[in-house]
């Protein structure tokens, strides 16, 4: 068995598992982890597990210590440094006037990387900048290209609904969102109303999406004729959440309805069941219709000339004329449909 913990380094970052070994680690605990890019401080956000060690991620990489107050302070002075650090780079872009916008910069936590986030349309040669970073920070440098959406989550902001960005706070993984979203819980289609502070869709369209969906099943399609206090009606509108629908009468009212209290239109009447039938509704069976014979082959014109029987290799059928075989290719001729 191996004791397997998640840790995120963001407050809504993706959640990676280490070997938590033999520490005793509770939510909320801050860590020493080793990553690929070297060691970094983390948060625990599940509590250690006991997993079989074939169901272990492949590489798992182990916890080293408990955070201490030397480490939190590290931690604190690197995020110091990293507004210097973004001043400078932006004032190095825009002496180079340099087609980026940069957005956010990064400190390794034993300080031995840089990272630049940036957002451009297209690609940027940052070769001479890069120089410029590493001659004035004597570090290594790194220059990594986001989205518009990570740009939102690393900066962070308030929403049109006046809460914080929901990727900056607890979205841990963008989930694909859609203009069908927007239509099926009856917002209006105004981009102004229905996109976020990156431009893209709003996320929480994706929230109750399948909540609608599933609702919606359950109301009548707009169109349908139903009874409606004896009268009848044609469905116009549907109200989801409140599972009513809007009823247009025949003199032209309108009437807001609950779907249970709804009446079908009443179904054709049905066919009387049929009555046993006797020997003489039986329909007679059909006779079989003779096959048609072929005409027997015309005969064919008498030549003066004797003409010898063709050889059997030839198609010509022992014991029969050659006169008799030009009468009956002539007879399939004359039979034969002409090819348009």
């Amino acid at each position: 068995m191996i004791r397997i913990v998640s840790i995120k380094f963001r407050d809504a970052g993706k959640q990676y598992d280490f070997n938590a070994q033999n520490l005793e680690l509770n939510r909320g605990t801050e860590v020493i982890v080793e990553t690929d890019r070297g060691r970094a401080l983390g948060k625990v956000v599940v509590p250690p597990r006991e997993i079989p060690r074939t169901d272990a991620p492949e590489g798992i990489k182990n916890i080293i210590r408990i955070a201490s107050d030397e480490d939190r302070a590290l931690a604190r002075t690197n995020a110091a440094r990293e507004s210097e650090a973004f001043r400078f780079c932006q004032l190095r872009v825009q002496e180079r006037k340099m087609d980026m916008k940069l957005v956010r910069a990064e400190y390794l936590f034993d300080g031995s990387k840089i990272i630049f986030y940036f957002t451009a349309d297209g690609r940027v040669d940052f070769r001479e900048l890069v120089k410029d970073l590493a001659h004035h920070f004597h570090t290594r440098i790194e220059m990594r290209q986001i989205g518009v959406r990570d740009e939102a989550k690393l900066t962070g902001g308030i929403g049109i609904c006046g809460r914080e960005l929901c990727c900056c706070t607890f979205l841990t993984e963008f989930t694909p969102v859609s203009v069908k979203m927007a239509k099926e819980q009856g917002l209006a289609l105004n981009p102004n109303k229905i996109s976020g502070q990156c431009g893209r869709l709003l996320c929480c369209l994706s929230y109750e999406f399948e909540t609608y969906c599933s609702m919606k099943k359950c109301l009548p399609k707009c169109g349908r004729k139903v009874q409606v206090e004896g009268g009848e009606g044609e469905i116009v509108d549907q109200n989801v959440l409140a599972q009513t629908v809007t009823v247009r009468l025949g003199d032209g009212k309108k009437m807001e309805v609950p779907a249970d209290q709804l009446e079908n239109r009443p179904a054709q009447p049905a066919e009387a069941p049929s009555r046993q039938r006797s020997k003489s509704d039986e329909v007679p069976p059909q006779r079989e219709r003779p096959k048609r014979r072929p005409a027997p082959p015309a005969p064919g014109p008498v030549s003066e000339k004797p003409v010898d029987p063709a050889p059997p290799e030839q198609g010509v059928p022992e014991g029969e004329s050659a006169e008799q075989t030009e009468g009956r290719k002539r007879s399939r001729r004359r039979r034969r449909p002409r090819r348009k």
